[in-house]
């Protein structure tokens, strides 16, 4: 079973998390010409559910490098068989989750870290997309940020479909990748909804995130 997240990570934890996350910047930079939009949107503080759409493996760190602040992510249990990934996935301190969603352990440490003021970043597709559009966002993340009091992110991902679409086995290099983050949604606006509502929202802005970097011309000129 895949240990806990403590309280305080050590120093060489964090540390390895600033070396990961420059050393995914400068493959992005130079393989992808990464390009992160709306960062003034980031909450400097306090918890953050960070809100996606879903296009590749790439994913978690192209969301996570674009901010200051240390991104928490969530991996699949399965996952942790995987002697390499098991390494990885603990050194980054990964909150574990099962094949049909967080399962009581995930929700616990996710509510936990989102309390402690920490980021997460989730998927609400639950899957990859097959198409490269934002698909329909199930419910329960809605719950995570009502309990936990956090703001909620939405993000959007452009190119990284183009870049590696789940059937192909590796990656493509030299095409371009974009993302960008939209304006926060405050604890006392997340409460004025109910959460399908509440869900119908989020996925509308992360959306309107990407139609918006659809719109940037290296994309107008790959469709």
């Amino acid at each position: 079973m895949p240990p806990r997240a403590p309280t305080q990570r050590s120093l060489s934890m964090r540390l390895w998390y600033t070396v990961l996350r420059r050393v995914c910047q400068t493959v992005a930079v130079l393989g992808y010409g990464i390009r992160h939009s709306g960062r003034e949107n980031i909450p400097s503080e306090g918890g953050v559910l960070v809100i996606s759409n879903h296009q590749s493996h790439f994913d978690p760190p192209l969301v996570g490098m674009g901010c200051m602040r240390r991104m928490n992510y969530l991996a699949r249990e399965t996952l942790f068989d995987i002697p390499p990934l098991r390494w990885l996935i603990n050194s980054l301190d990964a909150i574990p989750i099962n094949r049909d969603g967080l399962g009581l352990g995930g929700i616990k440490e996710t509510l936990r870290r989102l309390k402690r003021g920490e980021m997460v970043l989730m998927f609400p597709e639950g899957t990859r997309t097959r198409n490269g559009h934002v698909g329909t966002f199930r419910p329960g993340f809605t719950t995570l940020a009502e309990r936990s009091g956090a703001v909620i992110l939405p993000v959007a991902i452009e190119g990284a479909f183009q870049v590696w679409p789940r059937w192909q086995s590796f990656p493509a290099l030299f095409r371009p990748i974009h993302v960008h983050y939209g304006r926060p949604m405050q604890p006392e606006e997340i409460r004025r909804y109910e959460e399908r509502a509440l869900v119908g929202e989020v996925e509308r802005r992360v959306r309107q995130c990407h139609a918006r970097l659809q719109q940037h011309s290296v994309f107008r000129r790959a469709r």
